[in-house]
């Protein structure tokens, strides 16, 4: 085989086999047989076989504004020519460009950012600084949550398909999670008066000593299956933390950079300034990089010396600067709002189709989910992974690429890049329902 560099020189199913030989096999492929990328454009992706497909992920809603985008593009190709990499010991133009372009588009007091290159190391750095800050140790976050692959991202992370290491790292307690369709307490939304949010306080004053580092959780519950928050939810929780000494810090790793419609960080829609922020994934448009930004007060609290080897390197920080952008200058926020309303139009429209296997629809702008349920006689709403296993394969075939989530993977995400177009969505809509009807359901 051929330097991979000279472009594709081998067949999808070789490539598949040197995968299986010389990958952990826990680098899962979605499908039952793995789809072999070759090169995007756009919101269009093609595989080694010349088979073309609509992309409706985003590399896990990393790919903001398309693949290949030539503006990105060119920013990357004119740095890289120019310095590829220095580290954080120096100081380059990109850097502080971007830097001090995240104080100006973040809420509230927050300014002052530490780059990393994963969504895994930002928020590592968001539960470090919070526990300096603060001096204490134990901090809150939420079930179906996720926060990576380290031993604290694990730990964090409350979903036991992603946990590979029984012992966890002290101090991390879960609240449930403000998932309304499945209410851990069996209330129903806004009679419950948000429980889910006040026994935070509850949750507090039992596991913990009554003096916590912080809160961190993602303003929309990506992994596990774009869980939409109650409006209220955040107000309550942020208050009820900072009042036994803890910091809100707001995981943007999927919401971020308009995803969510409207605003720039999915925080904003719900009315509460963090003390902190991590982001990743759309930052850059499939560059690595990520960034943890806090107050300066918080920031500054952070007195030992650290770097990051990689993180704001200049060739991704030309990346991010040039997709923040296209964000800016494209009004992509205000387009996602009116693009998912589309979206989400035409997934309720299918849930009223399959009653009986579309349990819940929820989301905001381009971040929307679809829960496939088997809906009992006794009003059970059981996960069915394995009717979710079939519709991912019927879309597939069909030249539609999904995310999958949630707990018992019958969740599907959508989440395309938000250059998407009106005809795109009916396009991708329009492939659902074929999807749905192929299986007779």
């Amino acid at each position: 085989m051929t330097d991979s560099s000279a472009g594709s020189s081998a067949d999808a199913a070789t490539i598949r086999d040197k995968h299986q030989e010389f990958l952990f096999p826990a680098v899962v492929n979605y499908y039952s047989e793995s789809v072999v990328l070759d090169h995007g454009e756009g919101v269009r992706l093609v595989d080694t076989d010349g088979r073309r497909y609509l992309d409706f992920f985003g590399g896990i809603l990393t790919v903001s504004i398309g693949h290949c985008d030539p503006r990105v593009n060119a920013a990357v190709k004119a740095q890289i020519d120019r310095l590829g990499h220095v580290s954080t010991l120096y100081p380059t133009l990109g850097i502080v460009e971007l830097a001090e372009r995240l104080a100006r588009i973040t809420p509230g007091a927050l300014s002052k950012s530490f780059f990393t290159t994963t969504g895994t190391e930002a928020d590592e750095t968001a539960v470090a600084l919070a526990q300096v800050y603060t001096g204490a140790q134990e901090l809150i976050a939420l079930r179906y949550g996720y926060s990576g692959r380290s031993m604290l991202g694990q730990t964090l992370t409350a979903h036991s398909t992603w946990r590979a290491v029984p012992s966890q790292i002290a101090g991390i307690k879960h609240a449930v999670s403000p998932y309304c369709y499945r209410c851990p307490f069996g209330q129903t939304y806004p009679s419950c008066e948000l429980k889910c949010a006040t026994d935070v306080e509850e949750l507090i004053q039992t596991t913990t000593t009554g003096q916590i580092a912080g809160f961190l959780a993602e303003p929309i519950q990506g992994v596990g299956g774009f869980i939409t928050p109650p409006k209220e939810y955040f107000q309550i929780v942020a208050e009820i933390v900072r009042r036994y000494g803890g910091l809100f810090i707001a995981d943007e790793v999927q919401t971020g950079f308009g995803r969510t419609g409207d605003k720039m960080f999915g925080i904003e829609h719900w009315g509460v300034d963090p003390d902190i922020m991590t982001m990743a994934k759309g930052i850059a448009n499939g560059m690595p990089l990520a960034a943890t930004i806090a107050t300066p007060e918080v920031a500054d609290a952070f007195d030992k010396l650290t770097l990051s080897t990689f993180g704001g390197n200049p060739v991704s920080a030309a990346a991010a600067n040039a997709t923040i952008g296209v964000i800016e200058d494209e009004g992509l926020p205000a387009q996602a709002t009116v693009l998912g309303a589309q979206l989400r139009s035409g997934l309720e429209s299918l849930q009223r189709r399959f009653p009986r296997h579309v349990g819940d629809v929820r989301g905001m702008g381009l971040m929307q989910a679809i829960e496939i349920v088997v809906d009992e006689p006794n009003g059970d709403r059981t996960p069915d992974a394995a009717t979710s296993a079939r519709i991912f394969e019927e879309t597939k075939s069909r030249g539609l690429l999904l995310g999958k989530g949630g707990l018992h993977g019958n969740i599907f995400r959508l989440a395309p890049p938000m250059t998407i177009t009106s005809a795109e969505i009916d396009e991708a809509l329009g492939i659902l329902a074929e999807s749905f009807e192929a299986l007779g359901i």
